[in-house]
């Protein structure tokens, strides 16, 4: 992800605490300093990332000489800067080893990629924004969507974040909405009015869509469904816009799009997202 995308502040700069709650500064700043190295799109320096987290620099430097030690951080040859190590890898593949949503989903996601010819993927929300954790390109695409798995997506204009917004309960809603104002800024207000027009026509529609929003000349269309357990998830079917204007991925990807979701909610006892407020 382009390091520019980031919001800091709201979600990534760790306050001292006073020492009456549960969690741990450090640990907590040590995962901060974590996703500012992964979401990079170049090693960082003690400096950058003390400019990127709000830390204070003596503490980022023991705080990267800590993860450089257990592992998780190399400090190239010379070089003040890091990167991560496969033992992040490690831990990422045994997320998705157990996930196993993903894995019983998957012929469904795969068939409906083969149905439209548009790449498929499954995504859930990490504070702002929306991360893949399967990807599926057809076989009989020319073009297909560079996104894998890990890649992250814009919740506010994208149409797989738009549906994993509708999937949720009001109250949950309002408060990651809430978020996304306090990390937009002076933004918001041309965001949330489109935001909210594309929540009132996914709830009404069963399904989100967004066409050239989040980059100029890919379409998708998208829908959320809830877990057993109550988590949400959201698939996303896109593609460039020659090959899916906004009339096709209408009458035609939307039928495919909502066939698939209730068969994944059917196979894992779920509740498809568009029936929360029906």
């Amino acid at each position: 992800m382009n390091q520019s995308t980031t919001r800091p502040g709201i979600t990534d700069s760790v306050k001292e605490k006073d020492g009456s709650g549960d969690e741990v500064t450090a640990l907590a700043r040590g995962l901060t300093v974590l996703r500012r190295v992964a979401a990079a799109d170049a090693p960082l320096s003690n400096r950058e990332l003390t400019e990127l987290t709000g830390i204070p620099k003596p503490t980022v430097s023991r705080i990267t000489a800590t993860l450089v030690s257990a592992g998780f951080l190399f400090r190239l040859p010379d070089s003040e800067r890091f990167v991560l190590t496969s033992s992040v890898l490690e831990l990422s593949n045994g997320f998705l080893r157990n996930f196993d949503i993903r894995a019983r989903s998957r012929p469904f996601l795969i068939e409906l990629a083969e149905r439209t010819s548009l790449s498929v993927h499954l995504a859930v929300r990490d504070r702002l924004d929306m991360v893949v954790i399967d990807a599926i390109k057809p076989r009989s695409a020319v073009l297909v969507s560079r996104l894998d798995v890990g890649s992250r997506m814009d919740l506010s204009r994208t149409a797989v974040g738009r549906a994993y917004l509708a999937a949720l309960a009001d109250s949950d809603r309002q408060n990651l909405l809430t978020g996304l104002q306090a990390a937009t800024g002076d933004d918001w207000g041309n965001i949330s009015a489109r935001l909210d027009a594309a929540l009132r026509e996914t709830t009404a529609q069963g399904f989100a869509i967004a066409t050239g929003e989040w980059h100029e000349g890919l379409n998708a269309i998208a829908a959320g469904f809830i877990g057993p357990s109550g988590e949400r998830y959201a698939v996303n079917c896109g593609g460039s816009a020659h090959q899916c204007p906004r009339d096709w991925l209408v009458s035609r990807a939307a039928p495919a799009l909502l066939d698939t979701i209730d068969r994944i909610v059917h196979e894992i006892g779920g509740t498809p997202g568009r029936r929360l407020d029906a």
